[in-house]
């Protein structure tokens, strides 16, 4: 099966790509996070897959937007349900990607995370798959959180502190300073 796998960091794609290899996947890794603020995060999280890309030999398919203006406007009215707008923005630019690329399945990295909503994450997934007529794989990756973490930590990749929005790098560090 070809299956394009939406990258949203390096560290959070090393445990998914290895099991969906493991599987007999073709996979192809896809780069396309609009919302990770600020410029410099997001042109640290491209450089540091285009390493990792590299060094594992995957093919990579990148979109480097980089559109705050379109974020914030789609997200500063309702802050708190900013993850909607995050997912369903990257899950349909992947489907489509997927649709017009002719990949049997999509997927995301986002399914690694602890963090994330991964029923949401899930809904929206096969929602957008089934308007562009590509399946969404879902898979519940978090059962290799460690392994994925001691494997980054070793290969010296660029770990980030926060999600990748504005508002999660506000949390995370506002927090740290309490």
């Amino acid at each position: 099966m070809k299956i394009l796998l939406h990258i949203c960091c390096a560290p959070c794609a090393i445990y998914p790509l290895k099991e969906l290899r493991s599987r007999g996947m073709e996979v192809t890794g896809f780069f396309y996070n609009h919302n990770i603020h600020p410029y410099l995060e997001f042109r640290k999280r491209l450089d540091t897959v285009r390493s990792y890309a590299a060094l594992i030999d995957l093919a990579v398919i990148y979109r480097e937007d980089y559109q705050l203006e379109e974020f914030l406007g789609a997200v500063a009215a309702t802050p708190a349900e900013r993850c909607l707008y995050c997912y369903a923005s990257r899950l349909e630019v992947a489907a489509a990607t997927a649709a017009e690329q002719g990949f049997d399945s999509f997927t995301s990295s986002l399914l690694y995370s602890r963090y994330q909503k991964h029923e949401v994450i899930r809904g929206i997934g096969e929602q957008i798959g089934a308007k562009y007529g590509v399946s969404f794989y879902y898979d519940d990756f978090r059962h290799g959180w460690q392994e994925g973490i001691d494997i980054s930590r070793k290969l010296g990749l660029y770990r980030q502190q926060y999600c990748g929005c504005i508002y999660s790098e506000r949390d995370r560090y506002a927090g740290a300073l309490r």
